[in-house]
């Protein structure tokens, strides 16, 4: 026994420890000193991927409020992208980053002339071609970044104009070759912007638009994210409508769940 105890005490003589307490005491300095490093530092990651995240946003508002005279519809695509994946049994993980995600949609319209984005007629083909830009833009803006929350949202840039039909742009992919966040944010955003007040229109009442998004599943849209949509219109209207009431701030869309407040 005796014989052991030497052997195991010799163990630690590299480490300039001859008592087993010694050397289990530094180990576990060593470990405590490790896991506040791990945890300072995934703060500061957070910490940055958080500003990135509002410069981001920040960018998105400047682009939307050049199309209208509000960025609430951000907020609102935000948390309606996230409320209709909930709806549909998508991962809540996957819809919180969709929350997350959805806002930035048109960041590419930041390169649109005024005359262009605010134009209140019909666009020429020229103009036309220079408004479908923006998806592309926008994912290019946001695809720079191998964060998983940038990847997202340069994905539903790219293809939320794109239709079920194939007929949209900037691609004219068709069906499930639509990543599943465009499908979502194109129905979102299609509502959404038929029910608030535009440069050139007002706004859509409520009934006339779900009607319209009826009549587009298939064409424009997945039929499934349609028919979900419509399932569940009321929750969806209420949440837009207490959006529209607290005027939550865009910070709001950054936080890990969704804030309480908006929820009935």
């Amino acid at each position: 026994m005796h014989a052991n105890t030497v052997e195991s005490d010799s163990a630690y003589a590299p480490l300039g420890l001859a008592d087993p307490a010694m050397a289990q005491a530094q180990l576990e300095r060593v470990t405590a000193d490790f896991g506040r490093m791990y945890r300072e530092r995934n703060e500061a990651l957070r910490a940055l991927a958080r500003a990135h995240h509002e410069a981001l946003l920040r960018l998105s508002v400047a682009a939307e409020f050049r199309d209208d005279d509000t960025g609430i519809h951000i907020v609102r695509m935000g948390f309606l992208a996230e409320a209709l994946a909930l709806a549909m049994g998508q991962n809540p993980a996957w819809a919180r980053l969709l929350r997350m995600a959805a806002p930035m949609h048109d960041v590419g319209k930041i390169g649109v002339p005024d005359a262009v984005l605010k134009k209140p007629g019909p666009l020429t083909t020229e103009e036309r071609t220079v408004m479908n830009r923006h998806a592309e833009m926008g994912a290019e803006i946001l695809g720079a970044s191998d964060v998983p929350l940038f990847r997202l949202a340069s994905e539903v840039a790219l293809s939320h104009h794109e239709r079920w039909d194939g007929q949209g742009y900037p691609r004219g992919v068709s069906g499930t070759a639509i990543p599943l966040s465009g499908r979502i944010v194109a129905v979102v955003d299609y509502f959404d912007a038929l029910t608030m007040d535009r440069c050139y229109r007002p706004a859509i009442a409520d009934d006339t638009a779900l009607a319209m998004l009826e009549r587009e599943r298939g064409r424009l849209f997945d039929p499934a994210v349609a028919d979900a949509f419509l399932a569940h219109a009321d929750g969806m209207m209420a949440l837009r409508d207490r959006i529209n009431e607290r005027r939550p701030q865009f910070s709001a869309l950054l936080e890990d769940e969704s804030p309480t407040h908006l929820h009935a």
